[in-house]
């Protein structure tokens, strides 16, 4: 029986290639423990936590007064709020759910001011005024005393900003669009 040389070839080619895919693997599986360690991220300094934190607080709390602004405390002085007016129950709909937007990042906004110990100070007494804010967006839905609750929010969320300024860490408005307030 003659065999070809491309058949040879093949038979060989087959082999060969196993061989070097499992030395191969040997060699990473060898290598994996150095691998781990060198990717194992270090701490960061707490200068770094520090500047991470305000950045974090500013991130969080601007989305929150955007959120406020735009769709809380914009339509409510326009009187979308009012009954009889036109568009009153989406507008109180998408009020509702800026609210728990805004709470939302204000409670984290909260939370990233416990990584400066200055912003830390400036937030620490305004967390029950950001709790406060918990049942606030199911009242905006329902149309119950948005008065009071516009109040609220844009009194918490002035106080935060002022509180962010004094710490070095001023807050500007991000305006979230009308699908970020359904993701929440």
């Amino acid at each position: 029986m003659l065999l070809s040389a491309a058949t040879v070839r093949r038979s060989l080619v087959t082999p060969v290639l196993c061989g070097a895919l499992l030395a191969g693997l040997t060699a990473c599986n060898d290598d994996a423990d150095a691998a781990d360690s060198a990717s194992t991220p270090s701490a960061t300094s707490s200068a770094q936590k520090q500047k991470f934190a305000k950045t974090r607080f500013v991130a969080n709390a601007g989305i929150a007064a955007g959120a406020t602004y735009q769709w809380i405390v914009k339509p409510f002085r326009a009187g979308k709020f009012k009954k009889g007016a036109d568009g009153r129950k989406f507008a109180l709909i998408k009020a509702g759910l800026a609210g728990t937007l805004a709470y939302n990042r204000l409670k984290a906004a909260s939370k990233n001011a416990k990584g400066d110990p200055t912003l830390a100070k400036a937030v620490a007494p305004l967390t029950a005024g950001i709790d406060a804010l918990k049942d606030l967006p199911s009242k905006l839905r329902k149309g119950d005393s948005t008065d009071s609750v516009v109040n609220s929010f844009d009194d918490v969320i002035n106080k935060v900003k002022d509180a962010g300024k004094g710490a070095g860490a001023e807050v500007k408005d991000k305006v979230p669009s009308a699908g970020d307030l359904a993701k929440g």
